[in-house]
């Protein structure tokens, strides 16, 4: 198993616990951003730098994903396009999308965008708060736990 980040949008206190806990595990973590990114010297611990444009993380994060890995994003389409190919995906707030609530949270991201097209203030996300590492870090060791066991 990997765990692969979308890192270019998220947050700095999820990449720590997530460097903790590759470290703990020993489970190989891979960052991919358009930007360069500061990250701690390990053997489990990498990054890659692909070039700006559209989606271009999200793709190299699909074409390496094997069945069964991890991928951290909120990215509501790389995270459909991660179930199809069988990963896991968790978000930075500790939520899991699957196969039962991926179409919902497509269908509603889309019509956000619909709304925030015609003009409509939608507002964005609420800052990550200490309930959200929390559950980002519980649920990233239960399912550690549960992928070491078998």
């Amino acid at each position: 198993m990997h765990i692969w980040v979308d890192a270019d949008a998220c947050p700095r206190v999820i990449k720590e616990i997530l460097y903790r806990a590759a470290e703990r595990v020993r489970v190989q973590l891979t960052l991919v951003a358009n930007k360069p990114l500061s990250i701690p010297s390990s053997r489990f611990i990498r990054s890659v730098r692909v070039g700006a444009g559209f989606d271009v993380a999200d793709n190299e994060i699909v074409r390496r994903l094997q069945s069964g890995d991890l991928v951290i994003t909120a990215d509501i389409p790389l995270a459909a396009e991660v179930i199809e190919k069988g990963g896991h995906v968790l978000d930075p707030r500790g939520e899991f999308f699957t196969e039962d609530n991926i179409r919902e949270r497509l269908t509603l991201r889309n019509f956000m965008d619909e709304l925030r097209g015609a003009g409509i203030e939608t507002g964005g996300p609420a800052a990550l708060n200490h309930s959200d590492r929390m559950a980002f870090a519980n649920r990233l060791d239960h399912f550690l736990c549960r992928s070491a066991a078998g």
